[in-house]
């Protein structure tokens, strides 16, 4: 197995951060555009397969919290997964959360998104 390396958030793919800026602005679409069309997210325990499953998760995640989120701290774990740690403080139950969002690329598009604490 691999050990992830600490990175600078701005090391990650161009992919990795371009999806980032537009799911925290709530661009669906451009979000959208850095997934395979086989592509597999799963969050809070649901598996999303496909484009349109991946566009529901888009389109409700965390839509019904305010809450500001930073990015902490970055990973390369090979050619293929990167981490992005995400800081998440708001109204949903806890109030504070660190989100490690694992990507696995095919190419220069996200194949997995992973989603967890």
């Amino acid at each position: 197995m691999t050990t992830p390396t600490s990175i600078l958030p701005e090391q990650l793919p161009e992919t990795i951060r371009v999806y980032l800026a537009a799911h925290g602005a709530r661009d669906v679409d451009a979000a959208l555009r850095a997934f395979t069309p086989t592509a597999v997210v799963v969050d809070d325990g649901t598996t999303y397969r496909g484009t349109e499953e991946v566009r529901s998760f888009l389109s409700k995640a965390g839509a019904e919290f305010s809450y500001t989120t930073e990015l902490v701290a970055a990973e390369r774990v090979d050619d293929a997964r990167w981490v992005a740690i995400h800081r998440l403080e708001g109204d949903f139950p806890g109030g504070v959360v660190e989100l490690h969002h694992r990507f696995t690329m095919d190419g220069d598009r996200v194949a997995e998104l992973v989603i967890a604490p």
